[in-house]
């Protein structure tokens, strides 16, 4: 069969230092005047609710913000509702969200959804994220080309999980669909935490959770990656090969970025700007990204991230386009 090439999307990613230049102060002409809405486009315990969760007890514990920020997930729709919410928004300061690339997905997906993401302001992206295949650990598959053989002869009898459809997951279950030439039974979830808890229930039979997602199962012996889908092997895994390395282009990264709705105004555009780049730079996020197997070398934000967002738009709807979008949105 003729494999489907070029899945990495065109992120470049930079390998160099992350920057550590001052952050300019927080004390600006303007600061939130009431709690900030900390919306999560994902369910409770995935790596977006983590992420969200850990900069928001940044905030609090480096006291950078006058006003708390407020972590409320609204998973529904595979994100739609909270693109819906954000949307009617509009104009407010006091309300941001934390993404996925069910950002991009999402809309593209649900036509009728009405949101156009270069609409939103765009603040930081905080990290590139990553993807695994996960088995049980005492599943009897313990490499790439053996699953492969395994999917293709079960087809649909082989359960596979993953955070609503036409997301990431279900993108990246259908390149895997589409390269062994077989199709699987996908199970949405709300969140990354319950489909990585479904898997160690060995409710489903494989996940592409992010690491920091099936990091805890993984350590506790109760899980195991067979595959990286990562241009080079993570340090965090560097005894798991990589797609590319067997023989097969898949490549697929996530971006975890902060934006807020359409219409936000240019003074608290810059203070969230400031506030997310002091975190990106402190020692903790940091050692987060290290320890999770993120890419955290480049902080980008304002009109370089609203570009970002705009070619990650059009490269992933060229991407729906190539696999189909009922190979994605099919339950």
């Amino acid at each position: 069969m003729v494999k489907l090439k070029s899945y990495g999307l065109g992120l470049a990613l930079s390998l160099g230092a992350a920057s550590v230049a001052t952050t300019p102060t927080l004390a600006a002409d303007w600061q939130p005047q009431r709690p900030v809405e900390f919306i999560i486009m994902a369910g409770t315990g995935g790596g977006a609710d983590q992420i969200a969760r850990l900069m928001q007890g940044l905030i609090e514990k480096k006291d950078l913000s006058p006003m708390p920020f407020i972590p409320i997930n609204k998973a529904g729709g595979s994100g739609a509702e909270a693109l819906r919410y954000m949307k009617d928004k509009a104009g407010d300061d006091h309300t941001l969200l934390v993404t996925l690339n069910s950002f991009y997905t999402t809309p593209l997906v649900q036509e009728g959804l009405g949101v156009d993401i270069s609409e939103f302001t765009p603040v930081a992206r905080m990290a590139i994220d990553t993807f695994l295949l996960w088995v049980p650990a005492d599943s009897e598959i313990s490499d790439f080309e053996t699953w492969g053989e395994q999917v293709t002869e079960m087809k649909k009898d082989w359960k596979v999980g993953g955070t609503g459809t036409g997301q990431e997951d279900s993108i990246l279950f259908a390149m895997l669909e589409a390269e062994f030439d077989t199709d699987v039974t996908y199970i949405p979830f709300p969140g990354g935490g319950d489909v990585a808890k479904s898997l160690v229930g060995k409710h489903i039979m494989t996940t592409v959770n992010n690491p920091a997602e099936q990091m805890e199962f993984w350590r506790a012996g109760q899980s195991k990656p067979l595959v990286q889908f990562t241009d080079e092997r993570m340090e965090s895994f560097p005894d798991v090969p990589t797609a590319k390395e067997l023989g097969h282009d898949l490549v697929y990264y996530m971006q975890r970025s902060v934006n807020g709705p359409p219409g936000m105004s240019p003074e608290a555009q810059e203070w969230y700007i400031a506030l997310f780049e002091e975190i990106f730079n402190s020692e903790e996020w940091q050692n987060f990204c290290d320890s999770d197997g993120l890419t955290c070398n480049e902080f980008s934000s304002g009109e370089d991230l609203g570009q970002f967002h705009n070619e990650q738009l059009a490269r992933h709807k060229a991407l729906i386009e190539q696999v189909g979008a009922e190979a994605i949105t099919s339950e």
